[in-house]
């Protein structure tokens, strides 16, 4: 739409922080670009942007100014899935930031599934740590999260919580693969590797050692759950995640055994938006459908 293409500009400048290099992304002169911007200030009756000696950036005025530009375009979103729905087509695209966790099995098939019903629909899939996901809520980078044990909660509207203990992974032919459940110190007498600090399973087993007063001492330390699996699969070492992000069929070469409540407390898995947003109807009818697929909470 053609009134909004101001709003694109100003947050090309945003984003590149620089006339220059913003008028390169949007096609036009930088002259040209430089006096759009001055113009709509002049009529918004106050300056956005801070001049700086090596470019651009947003002064307060001008960040509110985006927060609200942000929040109308996704109202505006939600109102053509709507009409898109009085016209019996479903389209509409929908953005989720996850923990890695989810990637593996579980999302992918709740998006399979959700566009066997809806083709017209899209999705975009964000791997973000349990601040990043909330992060993008606020700048609307994303509509919906999934994330384990959040760090914050102040912006995020829960729409459904799961609890998840804390599994460790390891081979089949570890000498602890029988057992139905783990003690923490029965893990601890093997090499670990653990996710980085920043991850909900981290933070409960650091947790968890401190108050026994034990130390984690992993013989690897990854950003990868995915790494966490692999390396786990070799030799005696042992892993640790949640089961949303584990299979049994996928996997048969490992096994997955839960840590007992009385040494690591388990987590929640929530499903959230931002608070006090109006979400898409696509995005609404997909995080009924995650809600289903999670279960009780």
């Amino acid at each position: 739409m053609r009134h909004l293409l101001i709003y694109d500009m100003i947050e090309a400048v945003h984003r590149s922080g620089s006339i220059r290099k913003a008028a390169e992304d949007t096609n036009i002169t930088a002259s040209a670009l430089n006096r759009r911007i001055q113009a709509f200030e002049e009529e918004f009756g106050s300056e956005i942007f801070e001049r700086l000696p090596r470019g651009m950036r947003l002064n307060p005025a001008g960040e509110l100014l985006l927060h609200h530009v942000r929040s109308q375009r996704q109202d505006l979103a939600r109102v053509h899935s709507q009409v898109a729905d009085l016209s019996g087509v479903r389209r509409g695209h929908v953005k989720i930031a996850c923990s890695q966790a989810l990637l593996p099995y579980f999302l992918p098939q709740q998006i399979s599934e959700y566009r066997s019903a809806f083709p017209g629909v899209t999705f975009s899939v964000k791997v973000r740590d349990r601040i990043e996901a909330e992060q993008d809520l606020v700048t609307f980078e994303s509509d919906l999260a999934l994330v384990f044990e959040p760090a914050h909660l102040v912006d995020f509207e829960i729409l459904h919580a799961v609890p998840q203990p804390v599994m460790a992974v390891m081979s089949r032919a570890h000498p602890l693969a029988g057992r139905k459940e783990l003690r923490l110190r029965d893990c601890l007498q093997y090499d670990l590797v653990l996710p980085g600090p920043q991850y909900g399973v981290r933070g409960l087993l650091d947790l968890a050692a401190s108050r026994s007063g034990q130390r984690l001492e992993p013989a690897l330390e990854t950003e990868s759950f995915e790494m966490v699996r692999h390396y786990a699969a070799y030799g005696q070492c042992i892993g640790f995640q949640i089961p949303v992000g584990l299979s049994e069929r996928a996997r048969p070469e490992m096994v997955f055994i839960p840590i007992s409540a009385q040494d690591v407390a388990g987590g929640e898995l929530l499903l959230g938006h931002l608070r006090g947003r109006t979400l898409p109807v696509a995005a609404l009818k997909f995080a009924r459908q995650l809600a289903h697929a999670l279960g009780p909470g």
